[in-house]
């Protein structure tokens, strides 16, 4: 279909009157209708439709109807049912009172087009443009940021499941764009071990030697899949099935072939949450946090907070489950700097912030990362007395490190660390450590002299800066206006449900999670305009009775 494009247009007038008499103090919907009637336009959408062909829906009600359908937390068909018979619904999309809808499988390809055209943050990119003309969002205001887990759409395997499941979602593959050649290469015990899905009750049972022999079978059956695709009697159609890549991936994670015998499980194993989960989601990955463990996502969520003005989210970020949040920091203030909304101050959890990222906020960003930072982690931290980093005196200039003792360093070295990031080690002399005094507070080694490891000047002054904020009452009383970005993780939970994925695939489950925080974002506004004041943290019957303020 094409796009062809078309004004926004007055809402009927019969539909009008019949929803002001229905919802004489409108609904969220009807007052989102009211306020920005020109939310989306159907030139927004013009990069994703062909200008020549068949017309197409336009694309701005297809909009509006995915925003309504997460502001309310319905299916596809149950979106589409609400187009017919509901009038605040007609009223908000301008149609007449007897348009007749569309197909509810139109919504599933207007998310293609999002997806296809690499558009899927474009329904909340021209939101926040209305929102910042209206005058909603304070240009270079606060923000805060935090993560909560997102739960895959697919079963989580244990290793035999997978392998097996693995195995069978191959075939079925295959079988579908090459079912002759299949039928030649399989063995007829394929038939019976991968007719159904696999499942821990129909696998063997019993002892581990049938399990490992069970196992072993697979592998080896794998392996003979996998030579065949590769082999030169293999159609090309076969050879490109996607579920191959995975079959090769999970093979080659978990079992090594061994000359003159069956395949075995590898005694080395990558991490758990680099392995694949599941063959239907490669990407859906496991995690584990503070005690919590989940198979599937993490979603980063940043908002507005300043005083005296709505809350508004202004960029989610949907990352694989084992990345740490450190890892989001630098691409959200790159999306947001691309979006015009980069804030002044952004206030986040311990999780978010190291030296490297707190120079780099302000450097490439003018962004004041404000959170707290992670205490040292040494031996003399862990024992609670002794020499640390913090009691060593550094002269940049002459780059000299000078111990409690007043013994000068002998060395200055620029390295990296594991991970690539540029570090200085400054070492002490051998006659200097050997013949002190202090050494035990100094190293715990009775023959070693001592060194001291620490970040480049500008990175070390910001950590040190950073560290000494977190004592300062003043700042304390700031940076509790972070907490509240919890409460906006929790309703998006319980109301639009970001907690689990309805679709297969991070990108899928990242435009979910783009379309909650859309809705969040159309409720909050709406609030606002009506002058209702933000909720406050609800407190139990009980706790009102405490003899200490809550």
């Amino acid at each position: 279909m094409s796009l062809h494009p078309s004004p926004i247009g007055q809402i009927p007038v019969e539909t009008a009157r019949v929803a002001r008499a229905a919802f004489p103090h409108g609904t969220v919907i009807t007052r989102l209708r009211d306020e920005f009637p020109a939310l989306y336009c159907d030139e927004d959408f013009g990069a994703l439709y062909p200008r020549r062909g068949q017309p197409g829906l336009a694309p701005r009600r297809l909009a509006l109807v995915t925003v309504f359908q997460f502001l309310e937390h319905l299916s596809d068909r149950q979106a589409a049912d609400a187009v017919r018979s509901r009038i605040d619904w007609k009223y908000a999309l301008g149609l007449e009172l007897v348009d007749r809808g569309f197909h509810f499988s139109v919504l599933t390809e207007f998310r293609g087009r999002l997806l296809a055209g690499h558009a899927e943050s474009l329904l909340l990119d021209k939101m926040l443009e209305r929102f910042k003309t209206r005058g909603l969002i304070k240009p270079r205001g606060r923000q805060r940021t935090d993560s909560t887990h997102v739960l895959g759409a697919i079963r989580d395997l244990h290793l035999l499941e997978l392998v097996t499941e693995t195995m069978r979602a191959t075939l079925n593959e295959v079988a579908a764009v090459a079912p002759q050649w299949l039928c030649g290469i399989a063995e007829p015990v394929w038939f019976k071990r991968y007719a159904r899905r696999a499942e821990d009750w129909r696998l063997p049972g019993g002892s581990q030697e049938k399990r490992e022999a069970f196992a072993q079978q697979v592998g080896a059956d794998g392996f003979a899949l996998i030579d065949a695709l590769e082999g030169e009697s293999a159609p090309r159609s076969a050879r490109e099935v996607p579920m191959l890549a995975t079959l090769r991936q999970v093979w080659q994670t978990h079992f090594e072939r061994v000359s003159g015998g069956p395949p075995r499980w590898r005694n080395q194993l990558p991490p758990v949450g680099e392995r694949i989960q599941s063959p239907y989601d490669p990407q859906m990955h496991y995690s584990t946090k503070r005690g919590l463990e989940w198979s599937g996502y993490k979603v980063h969520v940043t908002e507005t907070c300043d005083h005296n003005a709505v809350h508004v989210i202004t960029h989610v970020e949907t990352r694989p489950a084992m990345e740490p949040d450190m890892s989001a920091t630098a691409m959200i203030h790159a999306r947001l700097a691309a979006r015009g909304m980069l804030p002044a101050e952004h206030f986040v959890d311990s999780g978010y912030v190291d030296a490297e990222l707190l120079v780099a906020s302000q450097r490439d960003h003018g962004v004041s990362l404000q959170g707290p930072v992670r205490g040292l982690s040494t031996w003399a931290s862990r024992a609670g007395h002794g020499y640390d980093l913090p009691n060593f005196s550094i002269d940049w200039e002459r780059k000299q490190v000078t111990c409690p003792q007043g013994k000068v360093s002998v060395g200055w070295t620029e390295v990296r660390d594991s991970a690539g990031h540029p570090r200085i080690h400054a070492r002490f002399g051998r006659a200097d450590c050997g013949n002190c005094e202090a050494r035990p507070l100094c190293t715990p080694a009775k023959e070693a002299r001592r060194a001291v490891y620490f970040h480049p000047r500008d990175e070390y002054e910001a950590l040190n800066a950073a560290r000494e904020r977190m004592h300062d009452l003043e700042w304390q009383k700031q940076y509790r206006v972070r907490a509240g970005v919890e409460g906006t993780l929790s309703q998006g939970v319980r109301a639009f449900g970001m907690r689990r994925s309805r679709y297969i695939g991070q990108a899928k489950t990242a435009l979910q999670q783009i379309f909650a925080a859309v809705s969040i974002n159309a409720r909050r506004v709406v609030g606002w305009i009506d002058e209702q004041p933000h909720a406050a943290t609800r407190i139990s019957r009980f706790m009102r009775l405490a003899p200490w303020p809550s």
